[in-house]
């Protein structure tokens, strides 16, 4: 049952990350969450063995999220070249950030990011005449986001898609750019958790670091299927609805973890 819950949400994971751009964290973080309650794991340790495996399963379903919306000619390359160093170094501060973090705070705080994103993409109007900022600003940004992204198991989408959106990019650009960017912010965040976690004592069997192995096979087994269908999507749907099934999506996600927090 664990392995069918887990190829669900892998497959689920990859359709969202070619759809939206977000890595798939945010499906892929409260299910593991619930797998290793199922599995007795350190309470302590559940959230951060969740981000961290997570973050390990977006490497492997960006590369092939990437390659999809590439040969739809979507990416903005050039953005990527400005963008990745720094968001790569905010990511290794997120991962340390994490580490020190209490559970339950990390928890709340990735409920209410949730929150924030979905309502952002529900009700923001991009201004007239608005473009992208200076090549400065745009390395802020991206370390802003590397952080945050890096503490809660997310491939940087979630802040990257409502960014490039705002500043007047299609959507599909949008997508594929922020897709782009964070394979290596998912790299670099799974080296800081693998490192943050090898000196922990109470992993479960078979974790390197904050990333459990067997979890991580079982959702990349069908995520990295599911990735090009996304990519496909984002070539057929209208801007509008794109946006609006982000914000659903992330809303709904927001509210599940919201519940079991209180009730379970």
């Amino acid at each position: 049952m664990e392995l069918l819950t887990l190829l669900i949400a892998g497959a689920i994971a990859g359709t969202a990350a070619g759809l939206l751009g977000i890595g798939g964290g945010v499906v892929i973080v409260p299910v593991l969450s619930l797998v290793f309650v199922g599995q007795h794991v350190d309470p302590d340790l559940i959230i951060k063995i969740a981000v961290g495996t997570s973050l390990a399963t977006i490497v492997v379903t960006a590369i092939s999220s990437v390659l999809a919306h590439h040969r739809h000619g979507n990416v903005r390359w050039d953005l990527f070249k400005v963008m990745t160093p720094t968001v790569v170094l905010g990511s290794f501060v997120g991962s340390v950030i994490a580490d020190m973090m209490d559970a339950h705070a990390l928890t709340v705080a990735f409920i209410v990011f949730l929150y924030s994103v979905s309502t952002q993409m529900a009700l923001g109007v991009v201004p007239p005449g608005r473009s992208l900022p200076s090549t400065t600003a745009l390395r802020g940004v991206s370390s802003g986001v590397g952080t945050l992204s890096a503490m809660f198991g997310i491939g940087g989408g979630a802040l990257h898609v409502p960014f490039f959106t705002f500043c007047g990019m299609t959507v599909k650009v949008a997508v594929a750019t922020a897709a782009a960017i964070g394979l290596p912010l998912a790299a670099s965040s799974t080296l800081g958790f693998i490192v943050m976690g090898l000196d922990e004592a109470n992993l479960p069997p078979h974790s390197l670091g904050y990333v459990n192995l067997p979890a991580f096979i079982g959702v990349v087994a069908s995520s990295i299927v599911f990735a090009p269908l996304g990519a496909k999507l984002t070539q057929v749907l209208p801007d509008k609805l794109i946006k609006r099934i982000f914000a659903a999506f992330l809303f709904v996600l927001a509210s599940k973890m919201a519940y079991d927090m209180v009730f379970i």
